[in-house]
């Protein structure tokens, strides 16, 4: 018997020391879970926040771009004031028969600026129908020849930049005679 007690003792033994061995690799086991949850969350944090940074630094450049654009837009638009008291200058003095070269040379280098910057005028409105998003009515006249709304004449030249409205051309719109207004005259 007592071989039968040493054999109970070692495997009592034995599976104590098993019992003792699973414990830490479960406490082990629970940790590696528990800080891959962790490790998880992080990442995901900072691929949130790098994400989020980098539409910051989008948007910031964008916001920038805009401005410049804006402020380019905004002094393009100023010389264009000038310009075009260069053409009328210049327009004025040839019918006097004076000398416009050096005007010339003027309105050239400012055409060559306006190019190189994409601004275009809007051409041949005169007979198309008024728009107000690239037409500025200065003046309504009555006319029964067209219809109403239609430019008759184009007062100043107007101007596209960057695919947008640099300046509106200034023109003069027909309006029909209203049938009261034509029986009033009779």
């Amino acid at each position: 018997m007592s071989e039968d007690k040493n054999t109970e003792e070692i495997i009592e033994k034995s599976e104590e020391s098993h019992k003792k061995v699973e414990t830490p690799i479960e406490d082990l086991e629970t940790k590696i879970e528990t800080l891959e949850k962790e490790n998880d969350d992080f990442k995901n944090k900072w691929m949130r926040s790098n994400a989020d940074y980098q539409n910051l630094q989008k948007q910031s450049i964008q916001r920038v771009s805009q401005e410049i654009l804006k402020n380019k837009l905004n002094l393009l638009s100023e010389f264009m004031t000038i310009y075009e008291d260069f053409i009328r200058a210049e327009n004025s003095l040839s019918k006097n028969n004076v000398d416009t070269s050096g005007i010339e040379v003027i309105r050239k280098n400012m055409e060559k600026i306006f190019s190189e910057n994409n601004i275009t005028p809007i051409d041949d409105i005169v007979g198309k129908p008024f728009d107000p998003q690239i037409h500025d009515a200065v003046s309504v006249i009555e006319d029964d020849s067209v219809d109403d709304g239609t430019i008759i004449q184009e007062v100043a030249k107007g101007y596209y930049a960057e695919k947008r409205i640099l300046k509106p051309s200034k023109v003069i719109v027909s309006k029909k005679k209203s049938e009261k207004q034509k029986w009033l005259k009779k």
